[in-house]
């Protein structure tokens, strides 16, 4: 037994053949572009990452004796193509992609957030995909004439992909959570939030559950059936093996984003979490999650590295003497806002606390604790909701930072285990499509535990005093503008 995991993700794309003990091999790896073609805007090519996908299915064959497959998705990136010929209408709406901040205000300041938070269970944000998709049937001609002539269709990237490998138009219930478009209760698309976006429900795809008879993906003369597709952050938390309510997971790419089961019914919309879907298998009722994230992480690092904060990664995996915290230096992460719980996009990257004597190696330590003391506050809310068990597990990038991972831990004040497998988005995907062929990968976790050293309580005070400041300048910032 051997299941294709096809990881399409923000910045790249992975094939990765699993077998029934876990052990993988990797038979595709690609990198695509990112285009930032205006302020806050983040595009990528449709057609790259549909090639790309591809190529993970045609090396999958190449190597043989697969018995299914699984896509996990990037979540709210979005797009239009023609339905007669698949060929898009413009670039794929990534979901960092601020277009829609204008139209977001707007919408909140007619009061209309009351409604996707009860229909949806999400705040108004440019990060979800009902406002991009919007955007495109308004400003783009060509989507305006093939919707015209009942040729338009309208989805994320993994109804495009979906579509042009299987003939079959349609999404999981688990990504479509993620757009605002979906009704949390009934796990259909929403007339009404539809209406208030903008978007014709009729040019959206069918939903399915995350696994089961989802098609047949053809290479050359092989033909491979699709039993998972999932968003990235619900593949993950079933590939930490999160299965009972209150289970967490923290998967630190891009951006971090914490997941927890919750319990059988819809969680309420509150503290600034997002109520979502983990995932439906096909026959059974969904399984619900929270989710928090942050929205610039390995993102911010890199941004570190790029300003000349450092060069290497191993010199910010120790460091030695009082935590920038103690030395009353903070770095709020906010270089594209606040995501939970706070959903503040006026919010802007700040050190506060430089003095003569700060070094660049204080500067980018404080980035790394800025970090864990923004995770820290998305657990916080998670917990108030749905009691956490211990101990919460990390993976990504960031989590193989020694000194990162210990201060967060610290920061929690509970146990982290650390994951040791580096793909676990496409392990949970490829743990779905298994369960769905009627087999399964049997893999223990694997990883180590952190034990918590006290953390004065002073130092979370320090930061959410600087991440208030931050929100305070932000707003002054915007209104200032809003007035000149």
């Amino acid at each position: 037994m051997r299941i294709l995991a096809v990881d399409q993700g923000t910045t790249s794309t992975r094939g990765i053949l699993f077998d029934q003990d876990g052990r993988s091999q990797t038979v595709f790896s690609r990198e695509h572009r990112q285009s930032y073609p205006q302020p806050g805007w983040v595009e990528h090519d449709p057609g790259e990452l549909l090639d790309n996908v591809r190529a993970c299915f045609e090396a999958a064959a190449a190597a043989g004796g697969v018995t299914a497959a699984g896509i996990a998705n990037q979540g709210e990136s979005c797009l239009a193509w023609d339905a007669d010929d698949g060929t898009p209408v413009g670039p794929v709406i990534v979901w960092q992609d601020s277009r829609t901040a204008g139209d977001i205000a707007r919408l909140k300041a007619d009061g209309a957030e009351a409604m996707t938070l009860a229909r949806a269970g999400l705040p108004l944000d440019p990060y979800f995909s009902a406002s991009k998709l919007g955007w495109i049937v308004r400003n783009n001609a060509h989507a305006q004439e093939l919707a015209a002539s009942g040729r338009l269709r309208l989805g994320t990237t993994d109804a495009f992909f979906r579509d042009r490998l299987t003939g079959r138009f349609e999404t999981d219930v688990a990504t479509a959570s993620r757009t605002s478009l979906l009704n949390l209760d009934t796990c259909q698309w929403d007339d009404e939030l539809c209406a208030l976006f903008g978007v014709p429900i009729d040019l959206l795809p069918k939903i399915t559950p995350t696994s089961g008879a989802l098609g047949t993906v053809v290479s050359g003369s092989v033909g491979t059936s699709l039993t998972a597709s999932i968003v990235d952050q619900q593949a993950a938390l079933y590939g930490h093996r999160c299965r009972q309510p209150g289970d967490v997971k923290i998967t630190f790419g891009t951006g971090a984003f914490a997941l927890t089961v919750a319990s059988a019914e819809r969680p309420p919309s509150q503290g600034g979490l997002l109520p979502t879907i983990a995932w439906q298998k096909a026959g059974a009722p969904p399984v619900y999650a929270l989710d928090g994230g942050v929205y610039t992480v390995s993102a911010a690092i890199n941004w570190a590295r790029s300003v000349g904060l450092f060069e290497d990664f191993d010199e910010i995996a120790a460091f030695s003497g009082p935590t920038a915290a103690e030395r009353g230096l903070y770095f709020v992460p906010a270089l594209a806002g606040l995501a939970c719980p706070h959903w503040d996009r006026d919010a802007l990257g700040s050190w506060l606390g430089l003095s003569l004597d700060t070094t660049r190696q204080d500067m980018v330590r404080a980035v790394l604790e800025g970090i864990a003391f923004r995770m820290a506050e998305v657990i916080d809310a998670m917990n108030a909701l749905q009691p956490i068990s211990a101990p919460i597990t990390i993976d990504g990038g960031m989590s193989a930072n020694a000194h990162f991972a210990q201060f967060l831990t610290d920061t929690l004040a509970r146990g982290v285990r650390v994951s040791d497998e580096p793909e676990l988005s496409a392990l949970g995907v490829a743990m779905q499509a298994a369960e769905a062929a009627g087999t399964a990968i049997d893999r223990p976790p694997q990883g180590r535990t952190l034990t918590p050293a006290p953390q004065s309580a002073m130092l979370r005070e320090g930061f959410a005093s600087a991440r208030q400041a931050v929100q305070t300048f932000g707003a002054a910032l915007t209104a200032q503008t809003a007035a000149s």
